[in-house]
């Protein structure tokens, strides 16, 4: 293998719009020392209305030693569109590294070799340039004073709702490592400007890493296609939305890499008072029903509690987490040789998910002791965000939470009582719990204890206790043997 060919290899792709008046200085400005590391150029017009596919052309017949392709879309695609092919083309010609520039001129080529030596290094998986790092810059670069403003504003709320801390969401300078591109779904993006953000989010979501660079800003006379205020409502619709995905509302689409259920550890979440409920009694032999990961099952054994989970899958370490482990698919009905010997069986958040929960409740009564009792948590069906769903005619399945797409029964605290008695039991103890806004940290953006999440803890609090059924997230029943 010769040098070139141990190096990484680098695309170009160049989005182009009726950029023939700057294209061609464009690619002039392109450093000769980076000219040759860079393994293709790829210069996508987006059927333009004037001469830029020609311009491309002539610029490749002129000098044939650049590794160039000039491509003319057969009918406009949009920012976003035009983008989603050249990095199909990165990936489908295997490079390493592909950095975004733009036709008109916006962006300096001489930073390119800057672009990309963060990722050549191994430090990051994206390279930003950022207009915004360098105090002043941007107006010396004559950024518009409402396009400043206006960045500033949109990159705060974005990282307030984020939890990051990127100096500008709104560059269109970017370095992608390749193999991180391959990792996110960014192909189901829109064709729009709001593309960039939704790759951002994407890439939060895969835990990839991103770096920044200062980068010289220049205006001239090309002609913004962007509206802005579309624009600005489109992304943050996608942060918003990405938020409340990562707590359970929405269809998921955005939370691709989102694996499984989450520990709730607080202590007014179902899994905090189970634990308070179980764990504070002495040592008991405890059945967890749908164990999943552990989480509950873990804390319960660390308090001296022998557990034994079932679930029909086995998760990564849940053997650390609990005694015994059983591969079980309760909708078969309970293993046999458990034996009547559990002093508690938990049920948390497992018979929504179950086609016949009182069948299963009435099978549980040989394997728990006469003087034992079952902990179950159920989704409160009749919270405010599912009658609003069910009244505005917006009903649909969620990836998770009270409408979660793996539950099969729903549940009012009426409905799931009078099912118990059903099974022969009786409710000795109830409980309720808010919407689990710890989870709005999965991914650790450190969302949960800002002050609009604390404000809206304290007057969801205050419905949960005035007015349980329309805003208790679960309900937490404690049943005994009648």
């Amino acid at each position: 293998m010769n040098q070139r060919e141990q190096r990484p290899r680098i695309g170009v792709l160049v989005v182009a719009y009726n950029a023939a008046g700057t294209l061609h200085r464009v690619l002039d400005r392109i450093p000769s020392e980076f000219r040759e590391r860079v393994s293709q150029i790829l210069v996508s017009d987006d059927a333009s209305s004037d001469a830029t596919y020609l311009v491309g052309r002539g610029y490749q017949a002129t000098d044939p030693s650049l590794p160039m392709t000039v491509l003319r879309q057969d009918h406009n695609l949009g920012y976003g569109g035009n983008q989603k092919i050249g990095y199909r083309w990165a990936i489908d010609n295997d490079l390493d590294v592909v950095v975004l520039l733009h036709g008109d001129g916006q962006y300096a080529p001489e930073m390119l070799p800057d672009m990309v030596a963060p990722i050549i290094g191994g430090e990051c998986d994206a390279v930003f340039g950022s207009r915004m790092l360098e105090s002043g810059g941007a107006r010396r670069g004559g950024m518009p004073l409402y396009k400043f403003f206006g960045n500033r504003i949109l990159t705060g709320f974005e990282n307030k709702v984020m939890g990051s801390s990127l100096s500008e969401w709104h560059s269109g300078y970017r370095a992608y490592a390749v193999e991180a591109l391959r990792a996110i779904p960014f192909e189901r993006n829109s064709n729009g400007f709001d593309f960039d953000t939704q790759v951002i989010v994407q890439l939060f979501e895969a835990g990839r890493t991103i770096s920044e660079i200062p980068i010289p800003t220049y205006y001239g006379d090309e002609i913004s296609h962007v509206n802005g205020v579309k624009y600005a409502v489109d992304i943050c619709r996608h942060v918003v939305r990405y938020r409340l995905q990562k707590m359970g509302f929405g269809r998921g689409d955005l939370v691709f890499d989102t694996i499984g259920y989450d520990d709730k550890a607080s202590p007014d979440s179902s899994h905090g008072k189970i634990v308070q409920m179980v764990g504070e009694r002495s040592p008991r032999r405890v059945l967890d029903l749908g164990c999943g990961q552990g989480w509950v099952a873990g804390r319960l054994r660390a308090s001296g509690h022998w557990v034994t989970g079932l679930d029909i899958e086995e998760s990564p370490d849940i053997r650390d987490r609990v005694d015994e482990f059983l591969r079980v698919d309760l909708e078969d009905g309970l293993p046999e040789g458990l034996g009547n010997k559990f002093d508690v069986v938990l049920g948390a958040d497992v018979f929504e998910h179950v086609r016949h929960p009182r069948k299963l409740l009435a099978e549980l009564h040989h394997v728990l002791d006469p003087n034992g009792s079952i902990v179950a948590s159920v989704p409160n069906v009749s919270h405010l965000y599912a009658r609003v769903r069910f009244a505005s005619g917006w009903f649909d399945y969620d990836r998770l939470g009270i409408l979660d797409v793996a539950h099969l029964r729903f549940f009012t605290r009426r409905s799931f009582v009078a099912m118990a008695e059903e099974a022969g039991y009786r409710v000795v103890h109830t409980a309720c719990t808010g919407v689990p806004f710890e989870v709005a940290d999965r991914g650790e953006m450190g969302m949960s204890e800002s002050p609009i999440i604390r404000g809206i803890k304290t007057l969801e609090r205050a419905g949960v206790r005035a007015y349980p059924s329309m805003f208790a997230y679960q309900w937490i029943f404690e049943l005994q043997p009648r």
